[in-house]
């Protein structure tokens, strides 16, 4: 059986014979037909679309190819309507701006972000301001109660004496076992089994447990004393690291408060002492369980003079130390930095001017280096050639 007339042997067939004078036309048009295809498959942006229109124009011009592969070459060159190739480019989704509006509020929301400070720093500071009064008036209190205020008050010119007969002596021995009562672990009869010269008890039942009360108070301000010292050196240390002049700030407002309060009792004691000892006692210790006759050994020992001295103290040394914590802690310029942040800018705009002014000496200095290594060193290699030649 003879194939060589199908068309796919048109090739082993002489040129002349085989094809018409236009084949090589329609043939030439389909090969750049072809390959306007695969030059719009491999682009990605839209090239493929003007390839694949001008790809029909140039069949239309020719004469319909005679061979089943001339005719499938043709087909592939033609671009049919509604391919991918017609398509636009899909825009990514990164690159859609979001609108104005949507821009403006994250703007805001940024800066708002970087313009809010921290809370836990404020919160460490206003804890620092609060509990230094309080341990300032738990220190006193601690300086009040011990041996060696004792000492300077019986010792001092003008103190009552005991019309009972204890002498100096005896006043600081028994006084001495009732401060540190207040102080230490011991029991009720720390005091009651306590003897005086005449073999009787020193202190009697209703002292014993009056004292007992003072003692449960001053422990637990004791022990609140301590809690906040360490709460406010946690503070410091935390400030000290995250927050720079929130220690001092914690402080000055601290010392504020203190003279505040101390100012206010200090007015309240002097217009009433009687008033104000008596609304003392009844806001820690019940009614009738601290009142007692001038024999008793607790009158004998503590008198009137003496409270009101213990609360001079106390109100002297809370009001020193809050004076010279303001002093120290004022907010100057050079502590908030102002001083620094002055002479930096003036330094600044000084270097600024000195380099903006032509006829200044650093001026001069900063142009000759650029002169001679900058655009100008054309211009000053004259100079030097004929400062040379005039040597």
């Amino acid at each position: 059986m003879d194939d060589t007339d199908e068309p796919a042997f048109d090739w082993m067939k002489p040129a002349a014979a085989t094809r018409p004078a236009g084949g090589s036309a329609t043939t030439s048009a389909a090969t750049a037909a072809a390959a306007g295809t695969s030059a719009a498959k491999k682009d990605d942006v839209g090239g493929g679309a003007a390839v694949g229109a001008a790809a029909p124009s140039s069949a239309s011009t020719t004469s319909q190819p005679e061979s089943r592969a001339d005719r499938k070459a043709a087909e592939a060159a033609v671009v049919r309507p509604g391919t991918a190739s017609d398509e636009p480019l899909q825009t990514s989704a990164l690159q859609i701006r979001p609108p104005q509006e949507e821009v403006e509020r994250r703007n805001a929301e940024r800066e708002q972000a970087a313009k809010a400070k921290p809370v836990l720093p404020r919160v460490m500071q206003v804890m620092l301001a609060v509990f230094y009064p309080v341990i300032l008036l738990v220190l006193a209190v601690r300086a009040v109660t011990s041996p060696l205020f004792l000492w300077v008050e019986y010792n001092r010119p003008g103190f009552p004496g005991d019309g009972y007969g204890f002498s100096t002596d005896d006043r600081m021995t028994y006084g001495s076992y009732a401060v540190d009562y207040l102080s230490n672990w011991s029991g009720p009869r720390y005091l009651g089994d306590l003897v005086g010269q005449s073999g009787d008890r020193l202190f009697k039942d209703g002292e014993v447990s009056h004292m007992a009360d003072v003692k449960t108070v001053i422990l637990s301000t004791f022990g609140a004393g301590t809690l906040l010292i360490l709460l406010s050196l946690v503070a410091v240390i935390y400030l000290k690291r995250r927050r720079n002049g929130g220690v001092r700030r914690g402080l000055f407002a601290g010392s504020i408060i203190s003279l505040a309060i101390i100012i206010g009792l200090g007015t309240l004691a002097v217009l009433g002492w009687e008033q104000f000892f008596t609304d003392f006692h009844r806001i820690f210790f019940a009614n009738g369980t601290w009142t007692f006759t001038l024999q008793d050994t607790l009158i004998r020992l503590f008198p009137g003079q003496f409270w009101m001295d213990a609360g001079m103290v106390i109100g002297g040394l809370v009001l020193l130390a809050s004076l010279v914590t303001l002093i120290l802690t004022w907010p100057t310029r050079r502590r908030r930095g102002l001083g620094r942040k002055a002479a930096a800018g003036s330094k600044d705009t000084g270097a600024a001017a000195a380099g903006s002014t032509p006829d200044s000496p650093a001026a001069g200095q900063t142009d000759a280096p650029a002169g001679r290594d900058g655009d100008s060193s054309g211009d000053s290699a004259p100079d030097t050639e004929r400062t040379r030649h005039t040597v």
